[in-house]
């Protein structure tokens, strides 16, 4: 049996600070629905902040104008997004229905839940796609009797434009992780996003919030930004050796087969984008038994 291991400790992000305002998240709100709703006291903060499966406070959960609807930001896009959402859901639910009432004649209203993934990594996606837990389902069904879809929108400046007009916030933050990367290219991760918060400070970008929350933006900015340049160098080692092992068996096989050296080398060309010298040295390594 595999044990559930619960973490206590739950990393904040510069996106899930800005936006658990609820002015700011109302602000947020409208832009995604194209609605222009002031009545802020009739929002309903509902995140979990001990909730099981979430490793980081980067979703926000609310109750508005009979939706209950989950923010989340992600720099690295999680295809399990659905089946995640639709845990996070139900435990939500749990806690805003009479159990009692479960088993009642009355139907049991519910608030019409609503899944907004927001993303600004740097593996190119599209302005705009939906994820579906029945894409997981390993056996495809015309009409799934269990669906729940979650839309993808990239928030990386100069992307969705319309909707970056409509929440000034947005667009902002958007710059500043734009000035952050641009700066990492040439120092460290801890100087780029001092240089990017001095900038957007003297430029009118967040300007309120970064001079509020300084030191905690900093942090949490040198945080996210070590940890994704770390899962980026996780996956390029990954690739390495998948496309190292690829290779291998690739020649050893050919050889088996007796292919010739000429064909196989025009096949490691071609599949993995090698020139002549890198083909040959690749055959050479892989081709003693």
């Amino acid at each position: 049996m595999t044990e559930t291991k619960i973490k206590k400790n739950y990393k904040d992000t510069v996106f899930r600070m800005i936006f658990k305002e609820k002015e700011h998240l109302l602000s947020l709100y409208n832009a995604v629905n194209g609605t222009h709703h002031t009545n802020v006291e009739d929002l309903e903060i509902t995140t979990l902040e001990n909730a099981i499966y979430m490793t980081y406070k980067n979703d926000i959960s609310f109750v508005f104008d009979f939706e209950l609807t989950l923010f989340e930001h992600q720099s690295t896009l999680n295809p399990n997004m659905p089946l995640r959402d639709l845990i996070y859901v139900t435990e939500n639910l749990q806690g805003r229905v009479d159990k009692e009432k479960l088993y009642s004649s009355i139907l049991i209203k519910l608030p019409t839940p609503r899944f907004i993934v927001f993303y600004n990594g740097t593996t190119p996606q599209p302005e705009r796609q939906v994820l579906k837990l029945s894409d997981a389902y390993q056996k495809s069904l015309e009409y799934p009797e269990l669906e729940l879809t979650v839309t993808v929108l990239n928030i990386n400046y100069g992307k969705n434009i319309k909707l970056m007009e409509a929440c000034k916030l947005l667009k902002e933050y958007a710059q500043y992780v734009e000035k952050v990367r641009g700066y990492a290219k040439n120092m460290s991760i801890s100087e780029a996003v001092e240089k990017a918060v001095n900038y957007c400070i003297k430029h009118d970008i967040l300007r309120e919030f970064l001079m509020k929350h300084r030191a905690e933006a900093i942090g949490m900015s040198i945080y996210e930004f070590d940890e994704e340049a770390y899962i980026k160098g996780e996956r390029e080692i990954a690739y390495t050796i998948a496309k190292e092992e690829s290779i291998q068996a690739i020649v050893s096989d050919y050889i088996e087969d007796d292919f010739s050296k000429e064909i196989i080398l025009e096949k490691l060309q071609k599949i993995f984008k090698l020139d002549a010298k890198q083909a040959e040295s690749y055959f050479v390594k892989y081709s003693v038994k």
